[in-house]
């Protein structure tokens, strides 16, 4: 393998596997076991909102307006946002059919964030390769951003899964599995893909993805906190994410 290309595929490698970091939560012992699935489904939902709000439909959005103009261009990233947010409800009915033995609301909804993620990580990964590819400084301020919001998305994953009855180590693998996708991305953007990737092609998976976690954080993660009426955890969880966001943005 060429050594130019082993540092870019590193720096993917580290920024993917920090969503295992997430994982750490479900080590402790937890007495109000409620107010905590609350706080970190809140967390990890203001997270995925305003990543996708103010992160990829803002930079996925130019892109395609550049490319095809006002009009067009809003058209078709507001047709791709859609068939995103709408994928989910598709994707939930084929995990309780496929998942009679283990289809509690919370191990769906880990599930969900898992496939949300995994389809999320996978451009990131192409992203953060091909920065490091090009400047090897911007590739690395770009890891360490992404890392940082791997950890919350981990959560999302974790937490759910692990309390809606998984096993740690499957809770693990899964994670793990989510944030794999990200050198994957990053491989295959070299191997197969440097001839057809673009940032057109990019920008609408971001905005499908997009659609996929806000669907994802209104239509599940927020149904499910509020059945365990904690609102005072609900509003703590968002306000933390909200600060969080704002510092990662400061980066």
């Amino acid at each position: 393998m060429k050594m130019e290309i082993i540092g870019p595929l590193i720096l993917s490698l580290i920024a993917g596997l920090s969503t295992v970091l997430g994982c750490v939560f479900i080590f402790f012992k937890v007495k109000k076991i409620d107010e905590f699935i609350v706080l970190s489904l809140s967390f990890s939902m203001a997270i995925m909102t305003l990543v996708s709000l103010f992160d990829l439909i803002p930079s996925s959005l130019n892109t395609i307006l550049n490319n095809y103009g006002l009009i067009f261009g809003i058209l078709i990233s507001l047709l791709t946002f859609l068939l995103g947010f709408l994928s989910i409800d598709k994707i939930n009915k084929r995990i309780k059919y496929k998942n009679n033995l283990n289809s509690s609301s919370l191990y769906r909804i880990g599930l969900l964030s898992m496939i949300s993620l995994m389809l999320h990580n996978f451009p990131e990964g192409i992203a953060v390769f091909m920065s490091a590819y090009t400047n090897i400084s911007i590739g690395i301020k770009l890891c360490l951003a992404i890392m940082l919001h791997n950890i919350p998305e981990g959560i999302a994953i974790a937490v759910p899964m692990y309390y809606g009855g998984e096993s740690r180590k499957n809770t693990i693998k899964m994670t793990m599995l989510s944030g794999l996708s990200e050198p994957l991305g990053a491989l295959l953007s070299y191997i197969f893909l440097k001839n057809i990737i673009s940032n057109l092609l990019l920008s609408y998976i971001l905005i499908f993805v997009s659609g996929l976690m806000i669907s994802l954080s209104f239509n599940d993660m927020l149904k499910e906190v509020i059945k365990y009426k904690k609102k005072i955890y609900l509003f703590i969880g968002i306000l933390t994410g909200l600060i969080f966001f704002f510092l990662l943005s400061l980066l």
